[in-house]
């Protein structure tokens, strides 16, 4: 196929971001860039769709590669898919118009240069996931920086340069070393084509160190524990729309990092490291649960339920089971969809309201019924209740660790009950008990955009959790393929 499938994905939101910064609307109600930006991410999602449709999930090689000379004998733009990154590239072309459609009712100033910030972060989100050039992969991976650097600190709360800026300086700095780490790469091997590293392999005495460079920026994109405390402030502060694409694909992309390079260019010293990971993962998911427990804002407690959520990412991840890495990107996937729709949720009563703290409300399930179900059902599917995308990602991960580490696996079990304590003790706060704030009898149920968007999310929600077959079909032989790479290189070892 000689159609640059991949590029087009890369390059539409950012040629509509342009086409939206030279036209302004006439009668000033930004009609055109409402429209414009919807149409730009409904045709980058259905082309995403086209991909996967045409993807062949027989081999674990890349496809759709596409190679053009960059820096002469430096940097080739390089991009290309396989099984584990299509689903992220898809859940990122899923999300992003439902934000779009989101922004109607959040964002009353300056809204088509928010559509523009929006629409050029989705073009750096896809190109993390499709480049198979380490140079390309960390210029896509911090370009994202600077989007959500404007949303959070143009469009946020009243915190909202001190949480822009914390955000900004947290990941930076542990990016600083991913970008010495890729320069030594390229001074050891004399290439950073992925593909050619993969062959290649890279001497074990580099890898230690190597390791710990790109796992000082993983560690904080994730976000792991302690270095998570600049999540719950970003969440925060940022528009609803901002926290979903956060939440949803953001945090997305330093697990896939994992994946994709501490295990497929590390494997020795991922191997030496994974004590560190399971230590920190646990501690993530117990400790951040108790402090979920704890917050009186919505958002918070959602942020600290998205630090323990990414802790079973990296804890599958690193058991390097067939199930634990499948449990993880499953994982992955479902969180993007839950967490969306919970911070939608958020966003649904804020803007009623605007407060997002649990004492406002209580009682409201007989005002907005219609609200309260599909809270309810994104309440499950977060606790990972079966029938639900959640429960898949947890229970393969689950099977991975008690394969892998027996103590591991029960003190991480641990987290799924907390998980259940502090989903559900939320819920009970805003939707059930006395109606003592009269204020909230003036509140109107979902309207027509909001139904919609978190009906497009419940449904994938709800068929993941019956049908998990079309994920696990399009990862499970780039998965295995991992596996087999990585315990190859450990016994050559």
């Amino acid at each position: 196929m000689n159609f640059p499938i991949l590029s087009s994905l890369i390059l539409l939101p950012t040629i509509g971001a342009l086409f939206l910064f030279f036209t302004k609307d006439k009668d000033g109600n930004n009609l055109t860039a409402k429209y414009v930006s919807l149409f730009t991410s409904v045709v980058n999602f259905l082309i995403s769709i086209y991909l996967w449709v045409s993807f062949d999930q027989s081999t674990s090689n890349f496809q759709f590669i596409e190679e053009r000379t960059w820096i002469e004998g430096f940097i080739n733009y390089k991009v290309g898919v396989d099984g584990i990154s299509i689903l992220f590239i898809i859940l990122t072309t899923f999300i992003t118009p439902l934000c779009i459609v989101s922004v109607n009712n959040s964002i009353k100033t300056r809204l088509r240069d928010f559509l523009i910030a929006i629409l050029i972060m989705e073009s750096f989100m896809i190109g993390v996931f499709c480049a198979l050039d380490l140079v390309v992969f960390y210029l896509f991976f911090e370009a994202g920086l600077i989007p959500m650097f404007l949303i959070i600190g143009i469009w946020g709360g009243p915190k909202r340069v001190y949480s822009a800026f914390k955000f900004f300086l947290y990941t930076l700095l542990g990016s600083v070393l991913m970008l010495v780490a890729i320069i030594s790469i390229y001074w050891i091997s004399g290439t950073t084509d992925v593909i050619k590293l993969y062959e290649l392999g890279i001497d074990a005495k580099y890898q230690n160190l190597l390791w710990l460079a790109f796992f000082s920026s993983f560690a904080v994109k994730t976000p792991m524990w302690p270095v998570h405390t600049w999540l719950p402030d970003a969440h925060v502060e940022a528009p609803t729309a901002g926290s979903v694409l956060l939440a949803a694909i953001l945090l997305k992309m330093a697990g896939y990092g994992f994946i994709r390079f501490s295990l497929g260019l590390f494997p020795i010293a991922s191997e030496i490291f994974t004590p560190l990971i399971y230590a920190l993962s646990v501690i993530a998911i117990i400790l951040t649960s108790l402090i979920a427990l704890m917050q009186e804002d919505m958002k918070k407690l959602i942020a600290y339920s998205s630090v323990a959520h990414m802790g079973f990412v990296t804890l599958g991840i690193f058991t390097i089971q067939q199930q634990g890495i499948e449990g993880s990107i499953i994982q992955m996937i479902s969180h993007g969809l839950v967490s969306a729709a919970l911070f939608l949720c958020v966003g649904v009563v804020y803007d009623r309201m605007h407060s997002r703290m649990i004492s406002t409300y209580g009682g409201i399930v007989s005002i907005i019924p219609k609200y309260s179900i599909l809270f309810m059902l994104f309440t499950l599917a977060a606790l990972g209740l079966p029938g639900t995308s959640g429960f898949i990602g947890e229970f393969l991960i689950l099977m991975g660790v008690f394969k892998d580490n027996f103590l591991v696996a029960v003190l991480a079990s641990l987290g799924v009950i907390l998980g259940a304590a502090y989903m559900l003790w939320l819920y009970k706060r805003v939707v059930f008990g006395k109606l003592v704030n009269v204020e909230l009898k003036s509140m109107i149920d979902l309207n027509k955009s909001e139904y919609f968007i978190l009906a497009c999310l419940a449904v994938p929600t709800l068929f993941f959790g019956f049908y998990p077959d079309p994920l696990i079909n399009t990862i499970e032989v780039s998965v295995k393929d991992l596996i087999s790479m990585y315990d190859l290189n450990v016994m050559v070892k």
